[in-house]
């Protein structure tokens, strides 16, 4: 794949399309100029959202009613088949198994559990861009443009919260790629070995509390949780790139998903990976 075309992906992830119910002549919105990116652009994309994002949302469901709820459980009778979706730690840890997230399991935590009396399981990631735009899709007094400080929410002055200039989302979210991740829990062999710096279980553990130092405190071996280092074997790929007219949505084919180079993955940039990116404005028509 040519960079000049995962360019123009990167740029098309970044603008905005007009509602198609809009008449054209009062649309404040303009015409998208991008070509539409194939779903394999879309997928080395993902991989980079994948490898550059820390955290996701697992979903799962709890067991039907008839289930026995454990006795060191308490929850509700009445949510058997019910979807439960919660964050969790992630990190892209497994290059023998390339696109699927490793995850530290814990075998208390609900999503575990619903796994193991046979829930399905998906995750989805989607991209935070970690600087705000310089100029906002839609800006007005209220928003302009932030320093990094006011981006968390806070004054320049006292850390306080400055309720003139927060912001709560200070960017599109919805012009910005997502996908969900399906697929089953794999165990990996021999991660809880960590007695050798070179086996499988050491550099699973370096790799993911470099992404989460806080985990060091229950990685396998601790004497709290019970926990293993496993992967989401990814099965299925859904994504949304953003606006539908300059986007790719839809499926992604898993062989293309897992045939994306790191060389590839690393060539491309994401929508405000480098400050000064800017979402469109009616004043740059």
């Amino acid at each position: 794949m040519k960079l000049t075309s995962l360019v123009s992906v990167v740029l098309a992830s970044s603008a905005v399309a007009a509602p198609s119910n809009q008449p054209a002549d009062s649309s404040p919105l303009p015409p998208s100029v991008n070509k539409i990116p194939t779903s394999y652009e879309s997928a080395v994309l993902g991989r980079r959202i994948l490898a550059k994002t820390p955290i996701g949302t697992l979903a799962t469901v709890f067991p039907d009613d008839a289930s026995p709820v454990p006795t060191n459980e308490q929850r509700p009778s009445d949510v058997g088949g019910v979807p439960l979706a919660l964050m969790d730690y992630i990190a892209d840890c497994s290059p023998s198994s390339p696109g699927d997230p490793t995850i530290l399991a814990l075998n208390i935590e609900t999503h575990f559990r619903n796994v193991a009396a046979g829930s399905n399981i998906s995750l989805s990631i989607r991209w935070a861009p970690p600087h705000p735009p310089s100029k906002r899709i839609k800006q007005t007094s209220s928003s302009r443009p932030q320093s990094v400080l006011s981006f968390l929410g806070l004054s320049s002055s006292d850390g306080e919260v400055d309720e003139e200039d927060y912001d709560p989302l200070p960017y599109s979210a919805a012009n910005l790629p997502r996908f969900s991740l399906i697929g089953y829990i794999s165990p990996i062999p021999d991660s809880d070995d960590r007695s050798d710096p070179s086996s499988v279980g050491a550099k699973l553990a370096s790799c993911f509390t470099a992404a989460h130092p806080d985990a060091k405190y229950w990685l396998p071996g601790n004497r709290i949780h019970e926990a293993h280092f496993v992967r989401l074997v990814v099965t299925h790929v859904y994504w949304i790139g953003g606006f539908g007219d300059r986007a790719y949505i839809g499926w992604i084919p898993v062989e293309e998903w897992r045939n994306v180079t790191r060389e590839e993955w690393e060539g491309v940039r994401l929508p405000g990976e480098k400050k000064g990116w800017k979402e469109w404005t009616v004043d740059d028509l």
